[in-house]
């Protein structure tokens, strides 16, 4: 009997020593960069989960200005918005990521000590979607833990398989045997540009049917008041927080989806995507933000060369689509091409100082 307690306290003793060594493993590399800083004073990206990674570049105080939207926004290059706008640019976009978790990330960065300079929200669907509310996350999941105000809470969250083996690649990285990912939020998620398929990116564009021109539903659904009035986006009221609590610049933009995935003219899709708009563009005129719409019928969305997929357009593309924003802020006009309309032009309020 007594054998057997012994064997027994040491294996729950080896076991809590386990335990014990891998959360001090955990609080010493510090892989998420949520927890106080004790050994790297600088936190190093090792892992491709944005919603576990972009709470330590928020706390960082590294970025006055920050663009925040889901994939279809990851490739607009912060440098190239530092040049057109001022600042310095952390691009906080996330791979399929939904209003909730926009809204999440802006509200943990305007908790943090300093003065915003400017916003740059990219827009799309997922604040129009009708069950925003119900679908705030997605299957990747959203740490909350990680967006309070307190950070040792989070270690409970933190003693799991993932969170050692990423701590095993920030040990890595301090080696010297790794490099850390994306440092401000940025990074080439699409294939390589030389890996360009054309004939396999017409079939993900247009699917069996082929390339054929988009046409308008006559007669074009005309929807009453009393339906509009009915239209709930439940998502807006999270974007209103937004432009209310932001003190700094904000410009919205609506990414530029491919003709394939926008909403046939003329459809009741049509009609309610268009409402939302017109509500978005409400409350932009309200707060004295601009607003920018590139998710239009245009020379840039019904160029299939301009595409990976019905959402993701090319390196060049989002390139243009930085320097296109700049001109339409400045301007306050339409593209004369027709590549954007300026659903609000921006106010003509100064901007903070730069960091």
């Amino acid at each position: 009997m007594l054998g057997w307690r012994r064997f027994v306290l040491a294996v729950v003793g080896g076991f809590g020593a386990i335990i014990a060594c891998l959360a001090i493993f955990i609080v010493l590399m510090n892989p998420y960069g949520n927890l106080p800083k004790l050994l790297f004073s600088e936190h190093a990206i090792t892992d491709i989960n944005q919603r576990f990674q972009y709470p330590s570049l928020i706390r960082s105080g590294r970025y006055d200005s920050i663009v925040v939207g889901a994939s279809d926004a990851r490739l607009l290059r912060p440098e190239f918005l530092d040049d057109a706008f001022g600042g310095h640019f952390a691009n906080l976009s996330m791979n399929a990521g939904l209003a909730w978790e926009q809204y999440r990330l802006v509200d943990l960065y305007l908790r943090q000590p300093g003065t915003p300079r400017m916003l740059l929200m990219g827009l799309d669907h997922v604040w129009c979607d009708e069950d925003a509310a119900e679908q705030r996350v997605t299957f990747r999941g959203f740490p909350e833990w990680m967006y309070d105000d307190n950070r040792w809470n989070d270690l409970g969250y933190m003693l799991n398989q993932q969170t050692v083996e990423i701590s095993g690649r920030r040990l890595a990285v301090a080696a010297g045997l790794k490099s850390a990912r994306f440092p401000d939020g940025y990074e080439v998620f699409t294939p390589p540009e030389n890996a360009y398929d054309k004939v396999k990116v017409r079939n993900k564009l247009w699917g069996k049917e082929g390339p054929h021109p988009i046409e308008a539903v006559t007669p074009p659904y005309v929807p009453s008041d009393a339906e509009r009035a009915s239209w709930q986006f439940p998502a807006l009221p999270w974007l209103d927080e937004i432009l209310t609590r932001f003190p700094g610049r904000v410009v919205l933009a609506f990414m530029p989806a491919h003709v394939s995935a926008q909403a046939v003219p003329g459809s009741a899709k049509a009609a309610r995507a268009e409402e939302c708009k017109a509500r978005i563009a409400e409350m932009a005129k309200r707060h004295e933000a601009a607003l920018v719409d590139f998710n239009i019928n245009s020379k840039i969305t019904s160029n299939d060369d301009n595409y990976w997929d019905r959402l993701h357009y090319r390196e060049p593309i989002a390139d243009r689509i930085v320097a296109d924003l700049a001109e339409a802020l400045t301007t306050g006009k339409d593209d004369p091409n027709g590549d954007w309309r300026v659903l609000v032009p921006p106010a003509p309020s100064p901007l903070p100082s730069s960091i």
